[in-house]
This record gives structure tokens, C-alpha cells and sequence, in this order.
């Protein structure tokens, strides 16, 4: 399988076969995910990232699908300590579920559990929890393991509605967003959507009720609230950076860290 889903570099399919001696030790080290500066979102983790993360929008082949930004940089995590430790009380369900993750075909009717095995944590020492028993069946882990990654299926599929709903009522606006360090340096976070407050006001009463309906009012409210943590993104990269120093300037664009 391709690096196409942003952090697995060598997912294959898990089978009794190929890992049937091996073990899983899940380790709270999250280096895997340094190179990435945003990572998909699923609509029920809403309420709980808007607290730390500015939830934004993106385009996903032809969905379009809510993100958590971690960096400014292309390829920089800012939520990651030196010793690779995730820096937020609550880290994103995409980001959990790795090593695993479902292969779907191109009807999404059918799913195959895979596994990354560059994953330090895939051993055959012992370490951690047992793929596979003796009689080649999956182990109570990897069931728990199938049964999260069908309930982040199910919740993908109900997010993947809500993007659908929000490109039909013609809500999205690209948004662009801008640092300067101290140094004179000027970094842009570009390529994703944001939902205007004005478009918002702007919709008929029958399409705000069923927005309220469906509870996706409160999810738009969500992510307007979560932008003003562009601000601790912000903080973030002066912060990575060796003197420490404030910007000196925050500005231009849709939105600006500030």
C-alpha cells in the first residue's frame, strides 16, 4: 500500500499467516506522525478537539473532510515533544488508531484490517499484546482493535455526509493563514476551508432548522469556536524555534494567528 494516508508507510493486510507469531506492543511514542501538519477528523471528536485544535476543512479526492491543523510548516507536527510525546489532552482518533487502519475497496463494501509494520511496536519477542492465538484465530486485542476501527468507520461515513451537506448548501470559503517569525520569515497555512460566520447568517430558516436537526448546526459552531486556537499553533512554532521570541507581525488572509 502507498503513503496515501498521510502517516503508514507499509500497511498490509493482517492475516494468521504472516502474523500469527507476532506481538503488538502499543507504545505511547507518536514519531510516526512528525511530518504531518494536519490529520483528518471525524465529526463526533468535535467537541472535544475544539478545546485544542482549530478544526478546518479539506478537500479528500471528492469529499470533503473536517482536519485538526497541527503545524503552519508543510511537514511539521507542532504537538510533538522532542521525545515524541503528544502535547494535548486529547489526541485525534486517526492518529490512535495507528498502526491500524481499514483497506476499503472501491465500492467502500468491503474492508481488510491492515497493519503498518514499520512500526516499532510489531515484535516477535513477546512484547505487549498477541496478534493471533494458537489456533490461528485473532486474539480479545486485535477484536478490540476491529471493533474500533468499525465504529471510526461508521463515524467517517456520517462525517463524510456532513462535508457533503456543507458543499451542497455552498458554506465553504478557502481560508489562508499567516506568521511572520522574528526573524522577517513569513509562513503561510493555505489549502484548506473555513465556514464564514456571514454565510451562516445568511441561510434560509429551513435550511438552519435542519442543520439544527441533525445536531451539524452545533458542529459549525464547534469549528468556529476552534479557530482561536490557530493562536496556540502560533505560540507553538515560536516556540520550536531557538530564541524564543515573539512574531513580529501576525496578519493577512481569510485568517490570520493572532
Amino acid at each position: 500500500m502507498p503513503k496515501q494516508l498521510l502517516i503508514y508507510e507499509s500497511a498490509v493486510p493482517v492475516s494468521a499467516t504472516r502474523h500469527g507469531s507476532m506481538w503488538f506492543d502499543p507504545v505511547a511514542n507518536y514519531s510516526f506522525s512528525a511530518g504531518v501538519n494536519a490529520v483528518p477528523l471525524m465529526a463526533v471528536e468535535f467537541i472535544r478537539a475544539a478545546t485544542e485544535y482549530a478544526i478546518v476543512f479539506a478537500e479528500a479526492r471528492e469529499d470533503i473532510l473536517p482536519a485538526a491543523v497541527l503545524g503552519v510548516r508543510p511537514e511539521q507536527n507542532l504537538f510533538l515533544s522532542d521525545e515524541a510525546k503528544w502535547e494535548a489532552k486529547y489526541i485525534p482518533a486517526f492518529i490512535r488508531r495507528y498502526p491500524f487502519v481499514f483497506s476499503a475497496a472501491n465500492d467502500r463494501n468491503m474492508v481488510t484490517l491492515c497493519i503498518d509494520e514499520s512500526h516499532p511496536g510489531l515484535n516477535r519477542e513477546g512484547r505487549g499484546q498477541r496478534l493471533f492465538g494458537d489456533d490461528g484465530k485473532p486474539s480479545a486485542y486485535t477484536d478490540q482493535v476491529l471493533k474500533f476501527l468499525k465504529d471510526y468507520q461508521v463515524h467517517f461515513e456520517r462525517t463524510r455526509l456532513f462535508g457533503k451537506r456543507l458543499k451542497e448548501l455552498e458554506l465553504l470559503e478557502p481560508m489562508q493563514a499567516k506568521v511572520t517569525t522574528p526573524k522577517g520569515e513569513t509562513l503561510t497555512l493555505a489549502g484548506f476551508m473555513t465556514v464564514p460566520r456571514k454565510k451562516l447568517r445568511d441561510l434560509s430558516r429551513d435550511a438552519l432548522a435542519s442543520l439544527a436537526k441533525t445536531d451539524e448546526l452545533e458542529l459549525l459552531y464547534l469549528h468556529l469556536y476552534s479557530m482561536r486556537n490557530f493562536r496556540d499553533v502560533k505560540d507553538r512554532l515560536i516556540g520550536s524555534m531557538s530564541d524564543g521570541n515573539e512574531p513580529v507581525n501576525a496578519g493577512a488572509g481569510a485568517t490570520s494567528m493572532h
